[in-house]
């Protein structure tokens, strides 16, 4: 006899149920039975080696305020002006959480396979003054010179173009974030041009990868 709960137990963490009902049937005996019929929906999850990527929720909280006060973010890309949990969700409901329902995409959670331990940030992301999308990383210091920005970075690479069937993927990065502009490159992404993005008042480098295209 099979539940909500048992068929949540069969399929695993990667599914979420959407609803459910419960049907009576009566057979040519006049026997009465029970239907129970659900319906579900995989949650995202890519994964790599070490790696699991899935998107941020609300109660991530402090791993987005944790990001966005990170002296390397802050310097690199820009001080959010984001200092308390609240601020932090306010924040995700008018970027992360939009970017999802508007275009199936955003920024996802980076977790270490082995523990579970959520180690920064890695997705796509729109801006108002581009027409496509953009891959952005951010790993918090405590996981930084072992390789798992490039693990998360190509995982959202592939998934873009291969999943979501995007033609054209663009990087924004500080002239002075060579380490980024590094693994920028090393993702296949060329040099398109200095831009200026709105509100800011110096120019940043604009990397772009339109596969098929010389």
């Amino acid at each position: 006899r099979y539940s909500v709960e048992k068929f949540a137990e069969l399929l695993g963490p990667d599914f979420k149920l959407l609803d459910h009902a419960i049907d009576e049937h009566t057979t040519p005996g006049g026997a009465t039975q029970q239907f129970l019929y659900t319906r579900w929906q995989r949650a995202f999850r890519l994964e790599t080696d070490r790696l699991v990527l899935r998107r941020v929720t609300l109660d991530d909280a402090d791993l987005m305020l944790a990001v966005w006060n990170d002296p390397g973010f802050i310097r690199n890309v820009g001080d959010r002006g984001v200092r308390t949990l609240e601020q932090a969700r306010d924040a995700m409901r008018a970027g992360a959480l939009k970017l999802y329902a508007d275009f199936g995409y955003g920024p996802y959670a980076v977790t270490m396979k082995s523990d579970g331990e959520r180690i920064g940030i890695c997705g796509l992301f729109r801006r108002e003054n581009l027409e496509d999308p953009d891959i952005g990383f951010a790993i918090l210091p405590d996981y930084r010179g072992r390789g798992l920005a490039a693990e998360a970075a190509f995982a959202v690479r592939d998934h873009a173009l291969e999943d979501l069937g995007l033609e054209t993927l663009n990087a924004i990065v500080s002239p002075d974030n060579a380490p980024s502009i590094a693994l920028i490159e090393k993702l296949g992404l060329t040099f398109d041009g200095m831009i200026t993005m709105p509100g800011d008042d110096e120019a940043i480098r604009l990397y772009r990868l339109k596969p098929g295209e010389e």
